[in-house]
């Protein structure tokens, strides 16, 4: 097969698919070496991007996708009479970021750092495919352990999980904000920075 043959056939598994697909696995489909997949994907992305196509290829870690581009995103749901999502509440994005930073985890652990009970949001994160059973933790109760999908990574335009961006440095609080502390909340924030140190 020649170059130019290679994209095309990327091109159309990943158009029949309609789903992210591994590199391994159009390897495997066009008997080539995932190296040389790699390359004519990335070949493909940027022929996409030169002659301004309205599909795009979306990385995904070691999955592609084709979808059509963001900005005609109106268009296209107008074609298709589809409904807009309804967006996601703050405590989701909560409870996403918690999930997204700190996974697995189990859904005590993020209503531990919220405060509050998750189960609602959990339970509609996994139905929207956000979020996905990970398996259970070895501890009484066997606790199910929660994570990210590649939907998310789709949904917030990430490559990896290492494309999140860098929480902030936890502060720092001295003997100077200690008059600032003067509620019962405070001063159980500034017990457990004292005990981290």
């Amino acid at each position: 097969m020649t170059n130019e043959q290679i994209r095309a056939a990327c091109e159309a598994i990943l158009f029949a698919s309609g789903e992210p697909v591994e590199v391994s696995r159009i390897a495997q489909a066009l008997e080539l070496e995932p190296d040389v997949v790699s390359g004519a994907l990335w070949e493909l992305s940027r022929t996409l991007d030169e002659r301004g196509s309205g599909i795009c290829l979306l990385r995904l870690g070691s999955k592609y996708q084709l979808c059509s581009r963001v900005e005609y995103a109106p268009q296209v749901r107008s074609v298709l009479d589809m409904k807009k999502n309804a967006p996601l509440s703050p405590a989701a994005f909560e409870v996403l970021a918690v999930v997204a930073y700190n996974q697995p985890v189990t859904k005590a652990y993020i209503e531990q750092i919220r405060g509050v009970d998750c189960s609602g949001v959990v339970a509609t994160l996994c139905q929207k495919g956000l979020l996905e059973e990970k398996g259970r933790l070895d501890l009484p109760g066997r606790p199910l352990l929660y994570g990210t999908t590649p939907d998310f990574l789709r949904c917030f335009c990430l490559t990896s999980l290492a494309d999140l961006p860098e929480l902030p440095e936890k502060p720092e609080i001295g003997e100077e904000h200690d008059d600032e502390i003067d509620n019962e909340q405070g001063e159980q924030i500034r017990d457990f920075f004292q005990s981290e140190e």
